[in-house]
Parts: C-alpha cells; sequence; structure tokens
C-alpha cells in the first residue's frame, strides 16, 4: 500500500504503547504521536519539589497483566518491581486493621480486635479469589457482538459458562447478587469492624462518582478482583515511579518497530466518506494513516478529535451521555521526615507497616459523608485518602532523609457549587494535610513543599476528560458490552478505520495495560483484511 497504509496511534499512554508493541510484532509499523514531552500519560514520573519526585496521577500499576510483561521482556527494559508484606494499613483507635500479602498473618491481626472478622476473613478472601479467576478470564476477551456474534463470540461465552457452572454453588449466588449491590451491604456481610468494612468498600468506590452505598458499587470491587483478589485493593509500586514502566513499555515498542513522537499534539481525525485518513496536528502537519487508533478517552475522541458531522446524531448523543466525571484529586507532600502515625507508636515495624497504601476513611460512613459533600458541589473538610509513601520502597525519588507522600483524594468534584478550583485549591490541600495529622501528630512541621492537582488539572495536564482517571465511570451501565458504548464495546467505531484502545474501553481503567493488548488483537485483524 501507498504512505497511508501508516497506523497512527493519538496518545503514549500505557495502553497507546501496549497496543503499539503487539502491532509492531504483529508487522505492523505504528506510528505513536504524544502531546506531552515524555510519554507515559498518567503513568509517569514528576519533579513537584526539587529533589522530590512521584507518579502524580496513580501511584501503583493497576497490576500490570503478567502475560504483557513477559510477552514484551519488560525486566530487560530496565521494569522492576517493588512489594511490600503490608498490602494496606488502616489507623484507627484501638482497631487499626492491617492487610497483609499472607492471608493467615491478616487473620491473626485481626483476631486482636474482631475473632469474628478474623474467622471470616479467610473464606472471603478464597470466595473472591474464585469469582476473580472466573472474571480475568473476561478481562482479556473481547466483548461480544450484541447484534450479530461471531460463532468465537458464541464460543467464548459457552467457555465463560463453562465457568461460571464450574464455581462452588454459594460464590455462583454471590456473584450474581453481589454485582448490582452497594459495597457497603457487601462488607457489612462479612465484617463487623467498622475500618475493615471501609477497607474493602473503599475498593468499590475508588476513583468513582459513588459513594459505598451507592447501587453497583460492588462491580468494582469484583472486578478488581480479576486481577487481585485482595480485598485491600491492588496496585504494584515501580522502582523510579511508573514513568520507568512508562520507559520500558516505549523501549519495547520501539525494539518491535514502532515511532514514537512526543510534544506533538492531535487537533483533529480526518474523515472523508465515513472512513479515516489520518490525522491533522496542531502544528498544521497532516499525516495520512489507514488507520488511527485513539488512546484518549471516548469523549475527548469522539466529541472533539472527530468533526460531528462524521458521526450519526444517535451514537453523536449517546457519547454525550458518557458519563466521565472525575471527582479525584492529588496531593503530594515533600516531607523532611518519616510522619508518625499514632496508632504506630508501640510498633518497632513502623516504617514497615507504611510501606504498603495507607488507608484513611475510619468508616464506611466516613467515606459516604465525603461523597455527600461532592453530590452538591464541595469537597469535605475529612475527606477519604489512599496514601502512599514511595519513598520508604524507592529511596531515590527524594533527597537524604526525606519522604514522598502522596494522597489520592476522594471526593473532589469537577464542578464546584462555589468558587473554581483556582480559588479552593489550597484549601483542598489543608483539609488533606489536617485530616493526615489527625493520624499522624507533627506532619504539618515535616512538610516542606507540596503539590495539589485538582479535577481541572488532571483534565488540562493529563488530558483526562472531566479529571476522571479511568476515562469514564467503572458503572454497571459503563462496563464490558457497554463500554464505552452498547454495540461499540469492540474497540472499533462507526468510522472505519478508528479504533479506541484507551482505559474509556474494556475492561477499564487502572494501569494494566488490558485495553491496550485487548484493542491491538482487533485492530490487527481487521488490517490484515486490507
Amino acid at each position: 500500500m501507498a504512505e497511508r497504509s501508516r497506523v497512527v496511534i493519538i496518545g503514549a499512554g500505557a495502553n497507546g504503547l501496549v497496543a503499539a508493541a503487539y502491532l509492531a510484532r504483529a508487522g505492523i509499523r505504528p506510528l505513536v504521536l504524544e502531546r506531552r514531552p515524555v510519554v507515559g500519560g498518567i503513568a509517569a514520573t514528576e519533579e513537584f519539589h526539587p529533589g522530590f519526585r512521584c507518579s502524580p496521577v496513580v501511584s501503583t500499576a493497576g497490576p500490570l497483566l503478567p502475560r504483557i510483561a513477559s510477552d514484551l521482556h519488560l525486566e530487560k527494559h530496565g521494569l522492576k518491581t517493588l512489594s511490600s508484606a503490608v498490602r494496606v494499613f488502616a489507623p484507627a483507635d484501638g482497631r487499626s486493621v492491617f492487610l497483609y500479602d499472607d492471608p493467615a498473618r491478616t487473620a491473626a491481626g485481626l483476631e486482636k480486635i474482631s475473632p469474628k472478622d478474623a474467622s471470616s476473613w479467610k473464606p472471603f478472601r478464597e470466595s473472591l479469589a474464585r469469582i476473580g479467576r472466573l472474571l480475568a478470564s473476561l478481562l482479556t476477551t473481547t466483548p461480544p457482538a450484541i447484534d450479530h456474534p461471531s460463532v468465537d463470540d458464541i464460543w467464548r461465552l459457552l467457555q465463560t459458562g463453562r465457568r461460571f457452572r464450574g464455581l462452588p454453588r454459594r460464590d455462583a449466588y454471590r456473584l450474581l447478587r453481589w454485582g448490582p449491590m452497594a459495597v457497603a451491604d457487601l462488607a457489612a456481610e462479612w465484617f463487623e469492624t467498622e475500618p475493615l468494612r471501609a477497607v474493602a468498600a473503599a475498593r468499590g468506590v475508588f476513583g468513582s462518582f459513588a459513594g459505598p452505598w451507592s447501587a453497583g458499587t460492588s462491580a468494582n470491587l469484583l472486578l478488581q478482583a480479576g486481577t487481585d483478589p485482595e480485598a485491600g485493593g491492588y496496585g504494584v509500586f515501580v522502582q523510579g515511579g511508573l514513568g520507568a514502566l512508562a520507559s520500558a513499555l516505549a523501549a519495547a515498542a520501539r525494539e518491535a518497530g514502532a515511532e514514537i513522537r512526543t510534544g506533538v499534539e492531535v487537533a483533529r481525525i480526518v474523515v472523508r466518506d465515513a472512513s479515516v485518513q489520518g490525522v491533522a496536528l496542531t502544528s498544521g502537519e497532516e499525516i495520512p494513516a489507514s488507520a488511527v487508533v485513539s488512546g484518549a478517552d471516548p469523549r475527548r475522541t469522539f466529541l472533539q478529535l472527530v468533526d460531528a458531522g462524521d458521526l450519526d446524531p444517535d451514537f453523536l448523543e449517546k457519547a454525550r451521555h458518557y458519563r466521565s466525571v472525575g471527582v479525584v484529586a492529588r496531593v503530594h507532600l515533600a516531607l523532611s521526615g518519616l510522619p508518625r502515625f499514632s496508632a504506630l507508636e508501640s510498633r518497632t515495624d513502623a516504617p514497615d507497616a507504611l510501606s504498603g497504601r495507607i488507608h484513611i476513611g475510619p468508616e464506611i460512613d466516613s467515606i459516604e459523608r465525603a461523597f455527600d459533600a461532592a453530590k452538591y458541589g464541595g469537597f469535605s473538610p475529612e475527606p477519604y485518602c489512599d496514601v502512599t509513601i514511595p519513598t520508604l520502597l524507592d529511596k531515590d525519588l527524594a533527597p537524604s532523609g526525606g519522604h514522598v507522600l502522596s494522597a489520592h483524594v476522594q471526593y473532589a468534584p469537577y464542578r464546584l457549587r462555589e468558587g473554581s478550583w483556582k480559588d479552593r485549591r489550597e484549601a483542598l490541600g489543608d483539609a488533606v494535610v489536617k485530616t493526615l495529622s489527625a493520624h499522624a501528630p507533627g506532619l504539618e512541621k515535616l512538610i516542606v513543599g507540596r503539590k495539589i492537582l485538582t479535577p481541572v488539572d488532571l483534565e488540562e495536564t493529563y488530558g483526562l476528560t472531566g479529571g476522571h482517571i479511568f476515562h469514564g465511570e467503572h458503572s454497571l451501565d459503563q462496563l464490558f458490552t457497554m463500554r464505552p458504548i452498547l454495540g461499540w464495546a469492540r474497540y472499533r467505531t462507526p468510522i472505519e478505520g478508528l479504533f479506541l484502545c484507551g482505559a474509556g474501553t474494556h475492561p477499564g481503567g487502572g494501569v494494566t495495560g488490558v485495553p491496550g493488548w485487548n484493542a491491538s488483537r482487533e485492530i490487527a485483524k481487521d488490517l490484515k483484511r486490507l
């Protein structure tokens, strides 16, 4: 074919890089165009205060699908993962919860605060793991065509049906019942200790415009069980921050034959007669292509990069109603020393206890109250925070003796009822520091610098429409065959030659690389037919 045979990928985020690497391995030579000066998108490592670095949008990989790491030889390209024996530390007065990689150690710790919860932990985790194994097979599967399923679609559905029938009857019943439930109800079925309930329930609302009492939030907990069965949530730390993961993915893509250009922004996707012709850059340059793969979120792709006249009005209306309103802020603190948490005063292993994730949200209802504030356009003075101190595992992220504290903060609505984020940014930062200081007295005296990223910052800097870190809500009506739009969940779009590969496609957000891998498989099939 002529020059137009080139495939252009918009965005060098994790999914765009994974798609590029697999397409290149299939004999296709993609060109990846990245608006920012570095690759990675939200999988980045940046300096936010002199000498202090962190992953600005998400702290951990989600985790990256092991097969992707193996196929692309990411270790050879410098990827090193770090782990902590402590998954989650949730401080509370006399009832602090510790979740470990070792379930027996978790149960032994729970025994001290609730024998009932200690006895429930193992069966809960095992049930979640069995359900997770079933769902894992769906994560790496292209959703079936709704109107005209292929033989392959039917075969995959039959295989899923067999796996479902292979579940113990009690787990099968739980899967069907739990999906539409509020995650607060699911947690209450198993546990009596509020801090433990809150840790489990937080997984159902992480990154979502929903509270633990919102219907359907259990689906998020189950979805995450497909990659990690731990109720405390998934996450793998990367040495050098997530930017090191992005660098490894970029190196693998280039080695396979992909070209990556940074500092170039796509202004629009060029379409003629319902078929992709290429892309036009903000610089005025036009790049012809036989296929364009967008790693941007669905709303940005269909409502900004594509001309409205190139889409059917019905499809366009559905795209406009795709929910992508973020409620996450990020607060990064540069510290002169390690914070001292009151709940760890009697422990000699305090640094180890802080090396995983730190859950700040002592009760389900405290998380719900934070959500209530967001529903009415404000933010809570006591937000729910998911905190990491990455320098406990990776000392190179801060000067000697210093530490980085990164807080994922909910709920911070994209649209404020009063004022703007320009005016309220520092007030949010103050609320986070005050909330953390209630558990770590004297924290404010350790702060030598801080950076606050509001949902508007996430949109403007990282291209996340509405500031949504998952490219759109993880809700029952926006998952699997309905992500992003019913009838268009197979990475293709109504425009011939235009594909999606970002977190707005199945199976959704988190730095897993799975949407990019799934998309590359479907794109390669179509390109072979040309």
